[in-house]
């Protein structure tokens, strides 16, 4: 497996969708990269050499992409900056309700999780 930027890439897939496990990098950003670098998508990423490797990792950072940590960092901090402000989305972030205005009386479950069943709690019958 070729290591980029500190990700294990998988060496059997192209290197075009192998780009997309680095978290930051999707289909248009693997393109983009793959064309500053001057490398085909076709590759697999177990023929690349150590010298194509390095013109990909040049071209991640020349292309001033914010990717995994960073990127992650910085996502986190949004979502602390909404809920400290108490605005609406932090606070459905807060509670785990949808956050972009989806019904919630019905679906929902993903961000809600399984149902919880509300019922009555019965008292032991009295036995004569």
């Amino acid at each position: 497996m070729a290591r980029i930027i500190g990700v294990e890439i998988p060496s059997d897939k192209r290197i075009d969708i192998a780009l997309r496990y680095i978290y930051g990098i999707g289909p248009k950003n693997a393109l983009r990269v793959l064309e500053v670098a001057q490398i085909e998508g076709s590759v697999r990423a177990k023929d690349l050499t150590e010298e194509q490797l390095s013109r990909i990792v040049k071209a991640i950072q020349d292309g001033k992409y914010i990717i995994e940590g960073d990127l992650r960092r910085e996502i986190g901090m949004n979502l602390k900056r909404l809920q400290a402000i108490k605005c609406y989305r932090g606070v459905r972030h807060l509670r785990g309700l949808p956050v972009r205005g989806q019904r919630t009386s019905t679906n929902a479950r993903t961000r809600k999780g399984p149902r919880k069943t509300v019922g009555v709690q019965r008292a032991k019958a009295a036995t004569p």
